[in-house]
C-alpha cells in the first residue's frame, strides 16, 4: 500500500510546529511567577523583563497618576522604574517579593519627581480614579456618585504626601501590610496604624467635602487646601 502525502500539509508543517513551539514557550512563561520571571532577568534572561512589563505596567502607572497626579510624570516614572529594574537587576533577592520591590522603585522615583519639581502634586484627574459598575437606574444617583468619585479624589490629592502613599498602596494597590512595611521601611505594626491614620484623615477631609457641596445643582470651587469653597 502506497501512503500518499500531501504536498501543502507538508509545505505547512514547519510552520505549525514553530506554533506549538511557541505556543509553549508562551505557555511556560504564563505559569512563571513574577518572582521567578525577576530571578531569570537578574541571571541574564533580559526579555522576560517584556513580561513583567505587561503584566505590571498598568496597575504601576495607576498607582503613579493618583500619586503624582500628573499623567505624564506617571508614565515617565513608570518607565524609570522599568529601566532601573534593569540597572539594578543584581540586587533583585531569591526571597524577594517582586511586587514590593517594584513599588518601593516607584516610589524612590516619584520623590526624585517631586524634589525636581519643587512642588506638591495638583489634583488628580477624576477620571484616573477606579470605576465601579453602577446599576442605579436613576441618573440623580448616577450623578451622585459620579460626585463623590471627584471629591474622593480632591480628598485624596489633600492628604499628606505620605499619608497618600500608604493608602494607595493599601487600598488602591492591595498590597499586604508586610510588603508595604518593606516598601516603607517601617515595621508591619507602623505601617498599620499609618494606613489607618490616613483613612481617618480622608474620611474626614471627604465628609467635609461633602458637607460644602451645593444642593441646588451649582458648581464648587473647593480651592486649596485650607480654603474655604466658593459656590457659583
Amino acid at each position: 500500500m502506497v501512503t500518499t502525502v500531501n504536498p501543502l500539509a507538508k509545505a505547512a508543517a514547519p510552520v505549525l510546529n514553530r506554533f506549538r513551539a511557541q505556543a509553549i514557550v508562551d505557555t511556560a512563561t504564563e505559569q512563571r511567577s513574577d518572582h521567578a520571571l525577576m530571578l531569570a532577568v537578574r541571571d541574564g534572561e533580559l526579555d522576560a523583563l517584556g513580561d513583567l512589563f505587561e503584566r505590571h505596567h498598568g496597575p504601576l502607572f495607576g498607582f503613579l497618576v493618583k500619586f503624582t497626579g500628573d499623567r505624564t510624570a506617571a508614565e515617565d516614572i513608570a518607565q524609570t522604574v522599568f529601566q532601573r529594574m534593569l540597572k539594578y537587576r543584581h540586587t533583585y533577592r531569591d526571597d524577594g517579593s517582586f511586587t514590593a520591590w517594584m513599588y518601593h522603585l516607584a516610589r524612590h522615583g516619584a520623590a526624585d519627581h517631586f524634589r525636581k519639581a519643587s512642588a506638591a502634586p495638583h489634583a488628580t484627574d477624576p477620571a484616573d480614579l477606579q470605576n465601579h459598575p453602577d446599576e442605579a437606574p436613576h441618573a440623580g444617583l448616577r450623578a451622585a456618585a459620579r460626585d463623590d468619585q471627584a471629591l474622593l479624589q480632591i480628598a485624596l490629592a489633600r492628604l499628606d504626601r505620605n499619608d497618600r502613599e500608604v493608602l494607595l498602596l493599601s487600598r488602591f494597590q492591595e498590597l499586604s501590610f508586610a510588603e508595604i512595611s518593606g516598601i516603607l521601611e517601617c515595621s508591619v505594626g507602623a505601617a498599620k496604624v499609618r494606613a489607618h491614620r490616613a483613612l481617618q484623615e480622608l474620611r474626614t477631609i471627604f465628609f467635609q467635602l461633602q458637607t460644602s457641596r451645593p444642593r441646588d445643582g451649582g458648581t464648587t470651587d473647593y480651592g486649596p487646601k485650607g480654603t474655604s469653597p466658593v459656590v457659583s
